[in-house]
């Protein structure tokens, strides 16, 4: 409840309003069996009927008005909530800690961003405000009742007290039954992200039935959860429903007779007989307040469990441009140990190495070694188990993450392109980059003639994950894209690996250029692009086995040398 109210509470003035109006609404729908009893008496009696046929019409139209705008401000203040959650939620999965991602499954992510908290709208409309709303008229319309006649009221309180019983015992199995529902479409959403994001490779392997058959369990999964609480929320209601049917008959009967005996008026049964039937929207909506409350709990179960994922620290948006001449960035690690988990092996033992500012390093090992990491860790994706990283001679965990970032320039090992146009993806980094400045970047990544080939140039959308290009191409994308930030600190990974001799020249000669104005630092495996490297670290089993030229390496490191001969692609000229 205390989660379901931290979400509630942005909108709660105006559920606070609509609350008003729903019981300003019920209050005039009770005080109409009043007025229908003095009509009553007044046609036996032959009495003036003209004041009870003015108030008899001023509760219908409050009844007709306050009806309909309590509807509509209840639901617009539940779409409220709802968007807030969303906004939250999206904006913490945004920041989450890259070690928490790995653990979770972006299906399910979704799931909880789209499917849980729709559930809240339900919540905030049927658990709170019609829960307290249905309360509030049960109590009113029993008290009017026992003013009417106790004997009636006591018989209506006896059958609506047993079928309470059976719905209450009937939500335990609501509650289990929403729970499993909810974490059900989670793995619906696993499932398919887990086939849509790897479709071309389960065409490749002949597997769309297997995977067909995993999206097609979980989903069948989710509607049996579905069905069993569907199964609980109907029998709760028909109970309600059987209890009110129930209580009328026999009011109708025992009433009958005590107004045969001259124990009460015909017009105070039939009053009685409104209230009667006033309880079954109070009790349907109690009913269904508690079942919303019940299957909405799970949703808000699942929300906060999200909410505790660890989060980076927000830091603080970096104030300026970068400079039109960046000043290279100083690099140091200092007996840096680091492993993903504490169940799995260290992937870093030690590793200590220094990189001047200015000029190009290049990391190379066998696979495994741990090249790709220390990037991860330069951009504190992870944090070092123990040891220091040193950035301009401060600690890097000194360093405000955002600004921190923004001194870097990272080009993954997949050059990830994001959905939208080229120039999407090119201003990404930095959106305030000007024309001239994409040009040059067009020009120094190669990708000028591509751009006059696109039907729509720089506003051609790339599709999805950039699957309308080459991986040359979006190896250059990401490459410009990286360029376009004028970062102090240039992380190359694997950049060259799909690009052809004649362009992985033209990069070549591109990074020489950019290595006099910043620091960078190159994963690759072809001996071309580490051979030009200003300095040589070689990695091996997450120590640090060798620094120096290339020459250097090949007849001081054994190790080097067989790399040379035997795993780097293209031999120097």
């Amino acid at each position: 409840m205390r989660g379901l109210l931290d979400h509630v509470r942005p909108a709660g003035p105006a559920l606070a309003l609509g609350g008003l109006l729903s019981l300003l609404t019920a209050a005039a729908g009770l005080a109409i069996p009043l007025v229908a009893e003095r009509l009553i008496d007044g046609l036996t009696h032959d009495r003036p009927l003209g004041g009870v046929l003015f108030a008899m019409g001023t509760l219908v139209a409050v009844t007709a008005v306050a009806g309909p705008a309590a509807q509509y401000v209840l639901h617009r203040a539940a779409e409220t909530v709802v968007l807030t959650a969303r906004r939250r939620l999206s904006s913490h999965l945004l920041r989450l800690r890259i070690g928490e991602f790995d653990r979770t499954e972006p299906g399910d992510l979704i799931a909880r961003v789209t499917s849980d908290t729709a559930l809240l709208r339900q919540v905030t409309t049927d658990a709170l405000v019609g829960s307290v709303t249905g309360v509030l008229t049960l109590v009113v319309t029993t008290a009017l009742m026992c003013l009417l006649d106790p004997v009636l009221t006591g018989v209506t309180l006896g059958v609506l007290l047993l079928a309470g019983w059976v719905v209450r015992t009937v939500m335990v199995r609501v509650n289990e039954a929403g729970s499993a529902a909810q974490e059900s479409v989670g793995l619906v959403g696993a499932a398919l992200e887990r086939a849509l994001g790897a479709l071309r490779t389960v065409k490749a392997s002949g597997a769309e039935d297997r995977a067909e058959a995993a999206v097609h369990e979980a989903a069948e999964s989710s509607w049996r959860a579905g069905v069993r609480a569907a199964k609980w929320l109907a029998l709760a209601g028909n109970t309600a429903e059987l209890a009110v049917q129930t209580a009328f008959f026999t009011v109708l009967a025992i009433g009958g007779g005590r107004v045969a005996s001259g124990a009460l008026d015909i017009g105070r049964l039939i009053a009685f007989l409104m209230y009667l039937f006033y309880l079954v929207p109070a009790v349907r909506q109690l009913v269904g307040g508690v079942s919303q409350y019940h299957l909405g709990a799970a949703a808000v179960r699942r929300i906060r469990e999200t909410e505790s994922l660890r989060a980076e620290p927000a830091g603080r948006a970096p104030g300026r441009e970068p400079a039109a001449l960046p000043v290279p960035a100083a690099l140091e690690f200092r007996d840096v140990h680091f492993r993903y988990g504490p169940e799995l092996p260290p992937v870093h033992r030690g590793v200590s190495f220094t990189v001047p500012s200015r000029g190009t390093t290049a990391f190379v090992g066998p696979s495994g070694a741990g090249k790709t990491t220390l990037f991860s860790l330069l951009e504190r994706f992870y944090e070092a188990s123990a040891g220091s990283i040193l950035l301009d001679g401060r600690r890097l965990d000194s360093w405000d993450l955002r600004e921190l970032r923004s001194l870097i320039g990272y080009v993954e090992q997949d050059a990830p392109v994001v959905s939208g146009s080229l120039r999407d993806n090119l201003l990404l980094g930095r959106p305030g980059a000007t024309g001239p400045e994409l040009d040059l970047v067009l020009r120094t990544a190669r990708l000028d003639e591509l751009v006059e080939r696109l039907p729509q140039g720089l506003d051609t959308l790339v599709g999805h994950r950039g699957t309308r290009l080459s991986g040359g191409q979006r190896q250059r994308v990401a490459i410009a894209r990286a360029l376009l930030r004028r970062p102090r600190l240039l992380l190359l990974d694997e950049a060259t690996s799909q690009l052809d001799a004649v362009n992985e020249a033209a990069l070549r000669d591109t990074v020489a250029d950019v290595s006099r104005t910043t620091t960078v630092l190159i994963v690759a495996h072809r001996l071309s692009t580490v051979a030009m490297a200003d300095r040589i670290v070689v990695l091996d089993a997450g120590v640090v086995r060798a620094v120096g030229t290339h020459a250097e390496l090949l007849a001081g490191d054994p190790l080097y040398a067989e790399l040379a001969a035997t795993q780097f692609l293209e031999p120097t000229a």
